[in-house]
């Protein structure tokens, strides 16, 4: 036989759901601003009746004071039961509906009372203050009980103080009406509870809609897992509210766009600036995985709209891909050139080889001083103008890829770049990606040719890149440097669109500006000024000759190619 399960104990406690909870605080707190509002609204009411009893004792006290028989038998006849004195206040009591009327003289001695046994007897309370002359409303303790009362002085005809007249009503009925009261304020009190009930249990039901049914302590948890899961992913999220304001950064994003927590209740115009990442953030630009840059990093943004007229954008950094998308291109392409070079090698080693065996020994020492002189003399023409050993690697490398796809790249002979640049890696990257442009325009073209001009002015770089290909249409030519604008195809790495958009926002890092022209002839024409690009010279430091190059280079060995996306 299985064992007898244990009993389960009886928790005692709020109950798990929120929906359960939170009708039972509201249910509680409308309970406790009813019992409460009661119990202040009872407070003054004892208080306020109480008053109105001495008022309306003392108003029967005037009344009795100012008839002319009870100060005229005060003063005639003598305290009896059957007097004038005592058969008009007893008149006017059953009228009022008073406890007792009391006339008494400046000696205290009673003129009047219910009990006619206490007539010509002293008062038990102290009547000075009215015998001086003031109105007197009390509460207190007679020969007849507790009553509210109301003393008021007695004058004669000559407005001579000749005795008081102290009218009690019963504090029973005072009570009576308090207690009275008390239901009907209770019934109003259960009405309100009644709605405010009604009302939680509304407010509970859409709470319980909303939250779907969830406990607080899902929620919680919920919330813990939503935040480890924004921080610890390698994607940026950024959520926007349906004004378009930051509501929410993931520290990817933050690292990403480059801001900080003070971004969060801003517009992305305020936050971010103008720019492309600002309309693909804010859905001005429309698509599926949208290439954006920010600073020096590619992103690949995504938009998605939420039930609440608000959005959330997931970014994902795409640079160390799109930089080895790009130099796996270029290993390629130095790949295809290397491999023409075996070709032309290989000929030349026959050549050569065909001279040696027909004994044309001068023929050949003639063809292979040829062969490397034109190797080495255009090496030395491109470090001559060009002095930064980075950038003339790379322009070495382009020449031997430019002969191998049929074309021409000559470095113009008003070149000139001392070897002082700041930041030689980032121009690397804009030559490169002008070069690779320029070399794509003019691919297929007859007669095609890429000339670069590399010249320092003072402290500033001008570069300027033509080509023989079909130019740039003027409708097209800030287009053109927008990010993900390309007329090409894509390549197998991923897509185009970047390279002339880093160009520009390199150039505009170091405060310079890009621009595309038609070049002299035909074809396109990029200049790219970079100010502040050069190092101030050394002190009696002699400038380099600037040699001529008039020949296009070809079939160039590749040296380095340091070329970054």
């Amino acid at each position: 036989m299985s064992p007898t399960p244990p009993a389960r104990r009886l928790r005692l406690g709020l109950p798990r759901r929120m929906f359960s909870q939170v009708l039972l605080m509201q249910v509680a707190v409308a309970a406790g601003v009813a019992v409460l509002a009661t119990g202040l609204f009872l407070a003054p009411l004892s208080k306020q009746l109480d008053q109105e009893a001495m008022r309306r004792a003392l108003a029967i006290a005037e009344t009795t004071a100012q008839d002319p028989q009870i100060a005229e038998g005060v003063l005639t006849t003598p305290p009896t039961r059957n007097g004038p004195v005592q058969r008009e206040a007893e008149r006017i009591r059953i009228a009022t509906h008073a406890e007792y009327i009391v006339v008494l003289d400046r000696t205290w001695v009673r003129w009047s009372h219910p009990t006619a046994s206490e007539i010509g007897r002293k008062v038990s309370t102290d009547p000075s203050r009215a015998l001086t002359g003031e109105q007197v409303m009390e509460i207190d303790e007679g020969t007849l009980g507790r009553s509210a009362r109301g003393k008021i002085p007695l004058y004669d005809t000559h407005h001579r103080i000749i005795g008081a007249v102290s009218v009690g009503l019963a504090y029973d009925s005072v009570r009576a009406q308090l207690i009275n009261a008390i239901p009907g304020l209770f019934a109003y009190a259960g009405g309100a509870l009644a709605a405010g009930a009604l009302a939680a249990w509304l407010i509970s039901r859409r709470v319980q809609r909303k939250t779907r049914d969830l406990a607080f302590s899902d929620i919680s948890a919920l919330l813990a897992e939503r935040e480890a899961m924004l921080h610890g992913i390698r994607e940026g999220v950024v959520a926007l509210d349906r004004s378009g304001r930051i509501r929410l950064l993931n520290d990817e994003a933050r690292r990403l766009l480059g801001i900080g927590d003070e971004a969060a209740g801003q517009t992305l115009d305020e936050a971010l600036g103008p720019g492309r990442t600002t309309d693909v953030l804010a859905g001005r630009a429309t698509g599926t995985d949208l290439l954006t840059v920010r600073g020096q990093r590619v992103l690949v943004a995504n938009r998605m709209p939420t039930g609440d007229g608000g959005a959330v954008a997931t970014l994902r950094d795409r640079t160390e891909l799109e930089q080895l998308g790009r130099e796996l291109d270029s290993t390629r392409g130095l790949i295809d050139a290397l491999r023409a070079q075996d070709h032309e090698h290989a000929n030349r080693m026959h050549t050569l080889l065909g001279l040696l065996e027909l004994e044309m020994y001068d023929d050949a020492a003639e063809f292979v001083s040829e062969v490397v002189g034109d190797h080495r003399v255009t090496a030395e023409q491109i470090t001559e103008k060009i002095q930064d050993p980075l950038l003339a690697a790379l322009l070495v490398g382009k020449a031997t890829v430019a002969a191998e796809r049929g074309a021409g790249l000559w470095i113009s002979e008003h070149s000139r770049l001392p070897d002082r640049l700041i930041d030689p890696r980032g121009l690397v990257t804009v030559v490169g990606n002008l070069v690779d442009n320029a070399l794509d325009a003019v691919a297929g073209t007859p007669h095609a040719r890429v000339e670069v001009e590399l010249r320092a002015e003072g402290r500033t770089v001008v570069l300027r890149v033509r080509d023989t290909g079909p130019g740039v249409p003027a409708d097209q030519r800030e287009l053109i440097f927008a990010e993900g604008w390309s007329t090409k195809k894509p390549p197998a790495h991923g897509k185009r669109g970047i390279g002339l958009s880093l160009v520009r926002r390199l150039a505009e890092r170091q405060g310079g500006s890009t621009a595309v022209n038609t070049a002299v002839g035909g074809g396109a024409e990029f200049t790219v000024v970079l100010p502040e690009a050069l190092t101030e010279p050394e002190p009696g430091a002699a400038p380099s000759a600037a040699a001529g190059f008039g020949t296009p280079p070809a079939d160039v060995p590749a040296a380095t190619e340091e070329e970054a996306w």
